[in-house]
């Protein structure tokens, strides 16, 4: 009986330890990039002058607090129509903020674009029960009201991309594979960075969840029921049932021959989310025909900090994307 308490013990000290290490560990790198220009990367970002555009803050879209964006508009108002770029924080789910990604929307609405960061509400103690669904339609739920507010201010939205980094990869690439049927203007395509895009434990052996082994059956299940926000249980791993139970939260099971383009970029070295993952999102877009580019950093970790040659790649892609899908008129 006594061995029987000890090997629980050790099993909950092992779930609590995977839970926390990928709280605390997404948060201290998955915003590296967004803190740090390499003289690589210096060109996708400006010193920004009132001239340039204008930015509204603190708008709010919901009744939560955290339900506010941010909206940065060129200086000429003069178009018909103008693309917007949403791009989505990082922070692990739990943490960051809008404020974060000044400069890449500032890179953004000084190429032309309507540019928006939107803030979701955070897994916290005062929100326990927020997880990566809940924060996807925060998502969806602040699209129609980003469009409106731009019309506004003089400036009627047409089309638009979604991008995010890390927690806010995931979150861009479910509302562009998820929800693009239901947003007020056409997603033409998604570009984000180290964003989990599903929850297979095989795929997450950075964790130690791809071992046979009830810990880490027990350790996976934990997790991904707080990050999904629905009761998974072992024995539903490889099933129909578990599919269905991840599916609103995993970009994955959305891809099909009508996903959009896609941009994607990854650390092969990642332990805060799996590399894995993006490796079987990959073959997916394959299979199905979508056009897409994926870059791998075969050097870095989550906050791809040692491959500045190949990450300057994937930004020309996104310029190369967006001047294709999201042209500037």
């Amino acid at each position: 009986m006594m061995k029987e308490k000890k090997k629980g013990n050790k099993r909950g000290l092992f779930v609590l330890l995977c839970i926390g290490v990928f709280m605390i560990s997404f948060v201290s790198s998955a915003i590296f990039k967004m803190t740090y220009t390499p003289s690589e990367l210096k060109k996708y970002s400006v010193e920004w002058k009132d001239e340039m555009g204008s930015i509204y803050t603190d708008i709010s879209y919901g009744d939560e607090e955290s339900n506010k964006f941010d909206l940065y508009v060129p200086a000429d108002n003069s178009k018909k129509a103008y693309g917007l770029v949403v791009y989505l924080h990082a922070g692990g789910f739990t943490t960051g903020d809008k404020a974060d990604d000044v400069k890449m929307l500032q890179w953004l609405c000084s190429k032309g674009y309507v540019a928006v960061g939107i803030n979701y509400t955070l897994c916290d103690d005062e929100h326990p029960t927020a997880n990566a669904y809940t924060q996807s339609i925060d998502i969806k739920n602040a699209m129609p009201v980003v469009v409106e507010e731009a019309r506004k201010l003089g400036y009627s939205i047409d089309k638009m991309a979604i991008s995010g980094g890390s927690a806010g990869g995931c979150l861009a690439l479910l509302y562009a594979y998820r929800d693009k049927d239901e947003a007020p203007v056409p997603v033409t395509m998604v570009f984000e960075a180290v964003g989990p895009s599903s929850f297979y434990p095989e795929d997450w052996s950075n964790y130690g969840f791809n071992q046979d082994t009830d810990e880490a059956k027990e350790g996976a299940a934990s997790l991904f029921s707080i990050m999904v926000g629905n009761e998974l249980t072992t024995d539903m791993f490889g099933t129909k049932e578990y599919d269905e139970a991840i599916k609103d939260t995993s970009a994955l099971l959305w891809v099909d021959e009508k996903t959009v383009p896609t941009v994607m970029a990854y650390g092969r070295y990642d332990t805060m989310q799996p590399y894995l993952g993006s490796v079987r999102l990959n073959k997916a877009l394959e299979e199905n025909g979508v056009e897409h580019e994926y870059f791998v950093m075969e050097h870095s970790g989550h906050g791809l900090q040692n491959d500045n040659k190949i990450y300057a790649e994937y930004m020309e892609a996104v310029e190369e994307y967006l001047a294709k899908y999201l042209p500037v008129k």
